[in-house]
């Protein structure tokens, strides 16, 4: 049985005066004490939150890191998932890739009209499971409640805040030619996920989102790496191609990468290939992109293969200084071509 499993048996959902939510759970009177009272602050207590002002205070010196997500995704429950794990891995992770280790969350909630609160719960019991997986709390937030029809059940906005770790030097301009780039395990698995429930799509084995933490792997390898670890990329909406073009642009250099190298699994490849999706622009959940000194990289793989989210890891591709602004691929046969970055919304409602 999982810990998820066993946190959601240990969370009954306790007794509401309605079986949904209703505009009256938005009104911040009555009904909406009672969401909150019976919900979010019984389940999520902490000293910060159960102060209950209009913000949240506590101590953080030195840099911070910041960053803001919303969350779309529909369905609200996927294999692997849900929307409320969902938003606190996204918002954890994106402090991580700035080398931040993060530490406090807001939480938000744009609910819609009939939405059923056993649903809500399930999502909230998530939300407390990912957060002690990640070792945050939530100091803060707000709910709205929206018409019937004005929204999908349920939109969620997270805030992070976190210390950036000493060590972390993590910005683009340290990248450079002969830096080695590599992931940090199979690609394309959280788009295929959603994809695969939406269309109906059947496997042998189920294709699980690879939604997760990533923020205690990146402090292992920053407390052993430091410095010779230029940047980390999170390849979210839009998959790796579009954070290597990102790279390339920003920085003004030339990224090749092989085929042969990327790690896929098989189900997801037969996925993507019924489907007519490019796995590399498909969007992850559970995967960041290291860019790391040449002399490192080897080194960097290996201690990746010992950690968490890390048994498939792949050194996949190098900076170079050739095509400057491009992201070539050099195919399993030998040929090469651009990865251009992506046009328009390749997966709509994906995160």
């Amino acid at each position: 049985m999982s810990d998820k499993i066993k946190m959601q048996l240990s969370c009954p959902m306790p007794k509401m005066d309605f079986d949904i939510v209703t505009l009256g759970h938005g009104s911040g009177g009555l009904l909406s004490n009672k969401l909150l009272d019976s919900g979010v602050f019984d389940l999520l207590s902490n000293e910060e939150l159960d102060q209950r002002h209009d913000g949240a205070i506590f101590n953080l010196d030195g840099k911070v890191a910041f960053s803001t997500d919303s969350f779309v995704i529909s369905p609200i429950f996927f294999p692997g998932g849900d929307i409320g794990e969902l938003a606190v891995n996204g918002t954890v992770n994106d402090v991580a890739m700035c080398g931040g280790i993060p530490k406090y969350l807001s939480l938000s909630f744009i609910l819609e009209e009939g939405m059923k609160m056993e649903e809500f719960w399930k999502i909230l019991v998530s939300i407390k499971w990912a957060c002690e997986k990640a070792g945050v709390k939530v100091v803060t937030g707000d709910t709205k409640v929206v018409e019937k029809g004005k929204g999908d059940k349920i939109f969620i906005n997270t805030t992070g805040l976190g210390k950036i770790h000493p060590q972390a030097d993590i910005n683009v301009t340290n990248v450079e030619a002969g830096d080695k780039i590599i992931i940090n395990g199979n690609i394309a698995a959280h788009g295929m996920a959603i994809m695969s429930v939406r269309e109906g799509l059947e496997f042998e084995t189920t294709i699980e989102s690879d939604t997760c933490n990533l923020n205690f792997t990146i402090k292992a390898l920053l407390d052993k790496f430091g410095k010779d670890i230029h940047l980390f990329k999170d390849p979210t909406r839009g998959g790796v191609a579009t954070v290597l073009n990102e790279i390339a642009r920003d920085r003004q250099i030339g990224v090749d990468i092989l085929q042969k190298d990327l790690p896929l699994d098989s189900q997801v490849a037969a996925a993507c290939e019924i489907l007519g999706f490019d796995p590399l622009y498909v969007a992850n959940e559970g995967l960041f992109i290291a860019v790391v000194k040449n002399e490192i990289a080897d080194e960097v793989l290996a201690t990746l293969k010992t950690l968490e989210n890390g048994a498939d890891a792949a050194i996949i591709g190098e900076v170079v200084e050739d095509h400057s602004g491009e992201v070539v691929l050099t195919s399993t046969i030998g040929g090469k071509r651009v990865v251009n970055m992506l046009v328009g919304e390749q997966l709509p409602r994906i995160c």
